[in-house]
């Protein structure tokens, strides 16, 4: 009986990883949205991986703050259910020396 209860243990945990990976990989798509609720996501939440079509994805924050101290934000637009190029925040990237005097 020792035995089994470390190995039923086991097989516990590792279902409720593989359940969990499962859940991670399914992300909302903003293509299934309409602009405004692609907006209102990342304003409520500050910050949100979002899928913006196919198997792509990007994270995308409400301002700066949300970033690495770094890095700083660029608009991003994204296709929504209704807009093409709906504007829903910022994405953070780390600008490189020429970025500083607006090269980019």
């Amino acid at each position: 009986m020792r035995r089994l209860l470390p190995r039923s243990a086991l097989v516990a945990a590792a279902v409720l990883i593989a359940g969990t990976g499962a859940a991670l990989a399914q992300r909302p798509a903003t293509t299934n949205m309409t602009c405004a609720q692609a907006r209102a996501v990342i304003h409520r939440e500050g910050a949100a991986v979002l899928g913006t079509g196919g198997q792509t994805y990007d994270r995308f924050v409400r301002d700066r703050s949300f970033c690495e101290a770094t890095e700083i934000g660029r608009r991003a637009f994204v296709p929504t259910r209704d807009t093409p190029g709906c504007f829903i925040g910022f994405t953070c990237y780390e600008p490189s020396y020429n970025d500083r005097f607006g090269d980019f």
